[in-house]
């Protein structure tokens, strides 16, 4: 959450921060602000409520001054109202020095009282305020050293830029519990909390480790740890795509996205089944290690958990080895019963998340092995476990997931394959036939991205619906959940996923005209049972969307709406169930008229608690 930009250089900062920022606009879009210096030295705020255009209309309506360095910020809200006071970047009372800031300060209201003794005024409701007060009240000279004091004194996650006034040619970078990285230019050097901001000018950075600022001029880098010991510099070449953060003619990077998932699990699959041998480098735990496993936890947040859900029904059904299925937020507030003989899969797009990473370290302490499930490299979650396993699916610019998502999936497919082998669950049959069926899923999705006019006259068919239901069974239940959760976070439907077998247990009480069902349907050993549900709905004068396999004929019977998947072997059909349901929330919120790639109130990365 938040986005974070830093330049320290020859060229004009402005230009750099507002089109670097723009890049970071998914990470949050209440407010944002840039500060830089002037030709004298003077330090310059200016910052704006609303989204970045806001921002490059106020910047324009102003004679601005070039300058070498500066910091900027576009922000999700914690503390204080989306405004432009609230906005970042924050100055100390004499605008010596002005911070950016992504995380929460926990003990701020405790160090505001002590600050406003010493004299300090403050103008926002934010915690992060108190920051550049801490760092001018200890100033005596040294920026550096007054920056690891203030730090000593902040309880909480950060991921800090900072320029001064007294410093025209540095920036100060600093991080815990937040991602933050520096990139290495030609007598030029950035900060940022995410690639995509400074791809266009470098691939060369440096992932900053928690406890670890950064001095930076156009010239240099220094490393230390938060007591000031010099820390080795490691500089990583970044593999990434800069076509991929580009719409490429796309109306949204939604819709994008969710057209790269063939190719992504296309990809997938060319690099982890190598002439049909299953390659999972980066697991880093040996076969011993994984069976003596007795048991499996996953931990995520929101559409990761989705995918974890699943997760839990691939592993048990091929490797008959039980799964528990977390949510990060609560995972290590109720003790959870972990041990050495526990596979713990922690589960991110961003690797940064905050609760997945507590939960992590959680089990950690506790004596598990740590597996991530991740697309981001370098990532904060991916440097902590004993094992990663790379999704590789490119960065995933809109907010509501969708590739990360069928990436996820296809990794627990692979992974249950590698469990059930060394525990000797399946047979060489059975795995040669599942991965003939696995191998065919990239194409298949095409298929289904091949027919969006259909897809799109369903979704624009059942747009005015105020409320809808998603209901699955087995696999597809946490199909269910993802679904309703896609039509919440672009459209701001109100929707519920239900395990189908539980609406007569209470939600069949909501079912009327005037709601939309969406009933997750293909061909499988729970057919029947989820017809009677649909026919149950059906008799309460329900409007039912279907998802089915391609050539049922019966299932017409039962719904107004059929969108079809092509058959294939019902432990697989999440793969193919999740782009109609991806289509049917991008649709509906087109046709309403959101804002589909930043969506209100939502951020890509949450990395604060």
């Amino acid at each position: 959450m938040c986005g974070i930009v830093g330049y320290v250089g020859n060229k004009d900062a402005l230009p750099i921060l507002l089109g670097s920022l723009k890049k970071l606009e998914y990470r949050g879009y209440d407010s944002s602000g840039v500060g830089f210096l002037d030709h004298a030295s003077r330090l310059i705020v200016l910052k704006s409520k609303g989204k970045i255009r806001n921002l490059e209309e106020l910047i324009n309506s102003q004679k601005v001054p070039f300058a070498h360095a500066g910091i900027s910020h576009t922000r999700w809200a914690t503390h204080g109202l989306p405004s432009d006071i609230n906005a970042h970047p924050h100055m100390d009372g004499k605008h010596g020095f002005a911070v950016v800031h992504n995380g929460i300060i926990e003990n701020y209201q405790e160090l505001k009282e002590f600050l406003k003794k010493k004299g300090c005024k403050f103008i926002s409701a934010t915690d992060s305020e108190v920051i550049p007060h801490l760092i001018a009240h200890f100033y005596k000279g040294d920026f550096a050293a007054a920056v690891r004091q203030a730090i000593a004194k902040l309880k909480g996650t950060f991921a800090l830029a900072i320029v001064s006034h007294y410093h025209p040619e540095t920036l100060i970078a600093a991080r815990i519990g937040s991602p933050l990285i520096i990139g290495i230019g030609d007598k030029e050097n950035y900060i940022a909390s995410d690639v995509p901001a400074i791809i266009d000018f470098t691939r060369k950075v440096i992932y900053l480790k928690d406890g670890q600022m950064a001095v930076l001029k156009k010239d240099s880098v220094e490393l230390s740890s938060f007591d000031g010991k010099k820390a080795a510099i490691k500089i990583d070449t970044v593999a990434f795509n800069v076509v991929s953060a580009r719409k490429e003619g796309y109306p949204h990077f939604m819709l994008k996205e969710i057209h790269e998932q063939p190719k992504v699990l296309e990809q997938m699959l060319n690099l982890r089944l190598k002439n049909k041998r299953l390659n999972l480098e980066g697991l880093n735990l040996s076969d011993e290690v994984l069976r003596r496993s007795r048991k499996v936890t996953i931990v995520a947040c929101g559409t990761a958990y989705h995918a974890g859900l699943v997760g839990k029904y691939i592993i048990e059904s091929l490797a008959r080895l039980p799964v528990e299925v977390d949510t990060s937020s609560e995972f290590r507030y109720r003790n959870p019963i972990i041990d050495k003989n526990t596979l713990f899969l922690a589960v991110s797009q961003s690797g940064e998340t905050a609760d997945t990473l507590a939960a992590a370290r959680e089990a950690k302490a506790k004596g598990a092995k740590i597996i991530a499930i991740c697309n981001v490299v370098g990532s904060s979650l991916a440097r902590e476990a004993d094992g990663v396993l790379y999704t590789y699916a490119g960065p995933e610019i809109g907010v509501a997931s969708t590739k990360a998502y069928t990436a996820q999936l296809m990794m627990f497919y692979l992974l249950g394959f590698k469990l059930a082998q060394v525990r000797g669950a399946i047979s060489a049959k059975e795995t040669k036939d599942l991965v003939h069926d696995l191998s065919r899923i990239p194409s298949l999705c095409h298929e289904i991205l091949n027919d969006l006019r259909h897809a799109k006259k369903v979704s624009e068919a059942n747009s005015h619906f105020g409320c809808f239901l998603f209901l699955g069974r087995y696999v597809n239940y946490p199909s269910a959940l993802e679904g309703a959760l896609k039509l919440k976070e672009i459209s701001y439907v109100p929707a519920e996923g239900y395990a189908a077998g539980e609406m007569k247990h209470g939600p069949i009480a909501l079912i009327d005209e005037y709601r939309a069902v969406v009933c997750i349907n293909p061909k499988s050993h729970i057919y029947d049972k989820m017809s009677s549900n649909m026919q149950e709905i059906r008799a309460r004068r329900g409007n039912i969307i279907a998802i089915a396999s391609r050539g049922d004929q019966e299932i017409k019977n039962h719904a107004d709406y059929v969108i079809e998947i092509p058959k294939v072997p019902e432990i697989l059909t999440p793969l193919l169930v999740a782009l109609p349901l991806q289509m049917l929330a991008y649709f509906i919120a087109v046709k309403r008229g959101c804002d589909v790639d930043q969506p209100r109130n939502l951020a890509k990365s949450v990395t604060v608690e």
